[in-house]
């Protein structure tokens, strides 16, 4: 998609950058979002920084790497810690700090979305262009896919949030099992060629893609 899976060094340089800023200020937002609602801890651990170092992960940046290079994946940022008892609002400030990560996604994905539409692509460097293109690309995806409703993702914060309190004692528990079923997902799209999350957010991810970026400057 979108030269995603063996692209040329430009796009490989492109999706990686637009991935390393796309997770950094996605988790600065959740850390940032916070602090302002009460909670210190992400800022005790230094994470209310847009210093790409105190967000990216090891292995999540393996899987950015496998995207980029193979087309298919799945990438992280270090998860930024929330302590639910020192937020302001309880379940509801969570649902705040989570849909800030993906709300800043987006934003970005705007930003270079908007020169994209008025500005005579063919007139400029192909290089930035690329670049550009994949700014928009790649954070879409981020908050296509971080809005999925499953933990650990923030779509499962936020419906929680969102939901009446009868919901909370029963669908909040489920977060100490995000990355168990996170991986249960991804091993039934590898084994039976579905690809369950990729059809959760795709819905998602082309009705963005259909406002922001109805015509790619870059082949598909």
């Amino acid at each position: 998609m979108f030269g995603f899976g063996s692209p040329d060094p430009v796009s490989l340089v492109a999706i990686l950058f637009a991935f390393a800023v796309g997770i950094t200020v996605h988790e600065f937002c959740h850390a940032w979002s916070a602090l302002m609602l009460g909670d210190d801890t992400a800022e005790r651990q230094g994470r209310v920084t847009l210093n790409p170092l105190s967000h990216l992960d090891p292995v999540g940046s393996i899987g950015v790497l496998l995207i980029a290079v193979a087309g298919f994946g799945v990438g992280w940022g270090r998860p930024v810690p929330v302590n639910p008892n020192r937020v302001r609002w309880r379940q509801r400030g969570l649902a705040v700090t989570a849909i800030a990560g993906p709300a800043s996604n987006l934003v970005i994905a705007t930003l270079f979305a908007v020169p994209l539409a008025i500005v005579d692509t063919a007139q400029l460097n192909p290089d930035v262009v690329s670049i550009a293109t994949y700014m928009v690309l790649v954070n879409i995806l981020l908050t296509a896919f971080n809005m999925i409703p499953v933990p650990p993702l923030d779509g499962h914060k936020i419906l929680v949030g969102i939901l009446p309190n009868f919901w909370y004692p029963y669908l909040a528990p489920l977060e100490r099992y995000g990355i168990a079923i996170l991986l249960v997902l991804i091993m039934s799209g590898f084994l039976f060629g579905g690809g369950i999350l990729r059809e959760m957010y795709l819905p998602v991810f082309e009705s963005l893609l259909g406002v922001l970026l109805p015509e790619p400057p870059i082949d598909g």
